[in-house]
């Protein structure tokens, strides 16, 4: 029994797009090829979004999932799985959408409330499962519907809290549902309307003055706020004028607040009652005549130098009866100066200030705009010297100057030359700076500043400043007298110079080793630097430098030299004399021992042989004697032996003659001088 999967499919009657509440059929369907007809038992399994929501065992090739009203909950993807004696197959996902949601439930808390009280809503969806969106709208009487949205991941229903604002009379709220299908957002219908009446707790409040109209100045100006309450409890009164409260009262029906009427007290001014989170407002605007104008100060000058006479004098255009005082603000008050229109006092520096004057009439007190005064001591002959302290500058590096005056009141206006060209204005209290940026060779002088304020006394100049221009140090170079080798014993002269530089220049003089060893320095109004080294020893053979420094404080380093110390040509010939001395010496040695030994071995040869020898014979051992080895020493051999020794030279003839002459050459070769 043999069988295949062809394939497996599924399909939806009526159709994938299925109206809410309609009969839906989800078909599993398995398409097998068989050997034979045999019975084979099917499992069948469908999915929605992967998970499982039917399963069957058939021996048909075809399941049937039945849902007999669709819901919306019931929109997905849908897959099917059959099994069949161990072998399992799957289909193609279908996408079912069930068009339409249900109607919403909407319920209220409350059918009545009072205005800043909370009416709490809840909305629900039955047959819908999360996740959801709802959407509350409450709208008043004559006005467009105000909406809110609430989404909800988990639940089917939502619940929203509204305050009733003030004004608000009848209100009448529904809400509609959203959900998220493959092809986009889907809304439910509007649910049922529910109608809520709302109650004032209290009534929009009364404001009034007293007297009602024709206020000026001076007169006594009653406010009176009022309202109706249901319930006397929690509530304010509060009376503001821009912003700023005048007056308030707790749980009472009635606001009182009187006060004499000035040209200020004209504005808006605002009723408001408070109960929760409700409050009502009354607006009223007040207009009070100007009972006389404010007065006026004049000065006979705003800057006026010190110990001179300042005149004040203060009037009202267009009235005359009034009281007048002239003060002067400080941070500790008002320094009353003198109960008059006019004032006239001399000056000090301390008098610099702000000063109005001030007019009473019928207990109302006006104030002048503030005149300010400034009092000026004049400016001391300013000072002009380099921040640094030092009067000089090192050439292409910045200069920095600082004017200052001791004395004078600020601003104090500083002006900086260089010769006869202005550079700089700066106002400042007391100080002020320049920087020279563009310092040449020329710039030794020049330097001055000027200062002034607004004294009458006008300008002071310093005294010139000069200023010392440092050129650094350039191209230092070593040289020595005499140069390269030196003979051991004699002086050397070693001469450090530089091409630029202003004087005085340090002159340090070095000998390299494993660590810097400072030999000799010196501090010179030149260019060059001579140090003289006496009695040159073998031990200062080395390598030598300078460095040249001054005030730019710039170290120059030279080049090295080397320095060689040789013997004296004195002490060259003694060391020769006594070398060719040894050598001589050695070589007379040499020679003696040479032919005593030529003659003991003669008389050997001779007393061996005896006087039969073949002249041939003897000549061949005494050519042979070097290498025989058998030499002797000793006097006593020789004078025994010396008539034996005669008659073989007179046998041997002019052959033996011949053959005891012998040299030596001895090469002496010349010592190096510098080892």
């Amino acid at each position: 029994q043999v069988f295949t999967f062809n394939r497996v499919e599924i399909r939806v009657q009526p159709s994938d797009k299925v109206p809410n509440g309609a009969p839906m059929s989800i078909i599993c369907h398995a398409d097998i090829s068989k050997s034979n007809d045999f019975q084979l038992k099917h499992n069948f399994t469908i999915f929605k979004n992967g998970k499982l929501v039917f399963m069957t065992v058939s021996h048909k090739e075809e399941a049937r999932y039945e849902i007999p009203v669709a819901k919306s909950s019931d929109t997905g993807d849908y897959e099917c799985t059959v099994r069949a004696d161990g072998k399992l197959s799957f289909s193609n996902s279908v996408y079912v959408w069930v068009v339409g949601m249900t109607k919403p439930i909407l319920t209220a808390d409350k059918k009545e409330v009072l205005e800043g009280e909370v009416v709490k809503l809840r909305c629900e969806l039955p047959e819908e499962v999360p996740p959801l969106e709802f959407f509350f709208r409450k709208t008043k009487t004559n006005s467009a519907p105000k909406e809110k949205r609430v989404p909800e991941q988990n639940q089917n229903f939502s619940e929203v809290e509204y305050y009733v604002e003030e004004g608000d009379d009848i209100l009448q709220f529904d809400c509609f549902g959203k959900r998220q299908v493959k092809y986009g957002w889907e809304s439910s219908q509007h649910s049922n309307k529910t109608l809520v009446t709302v109650k004032e707790p209290f009534i929009k409040p009364t404001l009034i003055t007293r007297p009602l109209s024709n206020l000026t100045e001076g007169d006594q100006i009653e406010f009176e706020c009022s309202t109706v309450v249901a319930q006397m409890r929690n509530i304010e009164i509060i009376l503001q004028k821009n912003k700023t409260i005048l007056n308030s009262v707790r749980d009472k029906k009635l606001l009182k607040y009187s006060t004499v009427a000035t040209q200020e007290d004209s504005g808006e001014y605002l009723c408001k009652v408070e109960q929760g989170a409700v409050s009502k407002t009354t607006k009223m605007n007040v207009f009070v005549s100007e009972l006389f104008p404010r007065p006026s100060l004049s000065a006979s000058t705003t800057k006026v130098d010190e110990s001179k006479e300042l005149n004040l004098s203060c009037s009202i255009n267009g009235f005359q009866r009034a009281n007048f005082s002239i003060v002067r603000k400080s941070s500790r008050g008002d320094i009353q100066l003198k109960n008059s229109r006019f004032l006239s006092m001399k000056v000090n520096v301390n008098d610099t200030g702000s000063y109005t004057c001030k007019a009473e009439v019928k207990r109302i007190v006006k104030e002048s705009k503030p005149v300010r005064i400034n009092v000026y001591a004049p400016v001391s002959k300013p000072t002009l010297s380099v921040v640094s302290g030092s009067p000089e500058v090192v050439l292409g590096k910045p200069l920095q100057l600082i004017c200052h005056s001791v004395m004078g009141t600020p601003p104090i206006t500083f002006t900086f030359y260089k010769g006869d060209k202005m550079k700089k204005n700066v106002t400042n209290d007391t100080y002020a700076t320049f920087l020279d940026e563009n310092i040449g060779l020329n710039d030794n002088g020049g330097y001055k500043c000027d200062a002034r304020n607004n004294h009458s006394s006008g300008v002071k100049t310093s005294n010139i400043l000069n200023v010392t221009v440092i050129v650094p140090i350039r191209d230092a170079s070593l040289g020595s007298v005499p140069y390269g080798e030196v003979e051991v014993g004699s002086d050397t002269a070693f001469l450090c110079s530089v091409k630029e530089g202003s004087w005085p220049i340090d002159f340090k003089f070095y000998k390299k080793t494993d660590h810097e060893v400072l030999l000799h320095e010196v501090r010179v109004d030149s260019d060059r630097g001579i140090w003289h080294k006496k009695t040159m020893k073998r031990k200062d053979t080395g390598t030598y430098y300078c460095v040249a420094s001054n005030r730019a404080s710039v170290d120059v380093r030279s080049r090295p030299i080397t320095i060689s110390v040789i013997l004296a040509a004195w002490q060259k010939g003694v060391i020769a004399a006594f070398v060719l001395t040894a050598i001589a010496g050695a070589g007379a040695v040499a020679l003696w021992w040479f032919l005593r030994k030529k003659k003991k071995a003669k008389g050997s040869s001779m007393e061996m042989s005896g006087s039969a020898l073949a002249p041939n014979l003897t000549s061949e051992k005494l050519t042979r004697q070097p290498s025989d080895g058998n030499f002797y020493s000793g006097s006593a051999y020789i004078e025994d032996n010396e008539n034996h020794m005669k008659s073989a030279d007179e046998s041997k003839g002019p052959d033996l003659e011949s053959a005891e002459v012998d040299y030596t050459e001895v090469e002496v070769s010349t010592l190096d001088p510098h080892r």
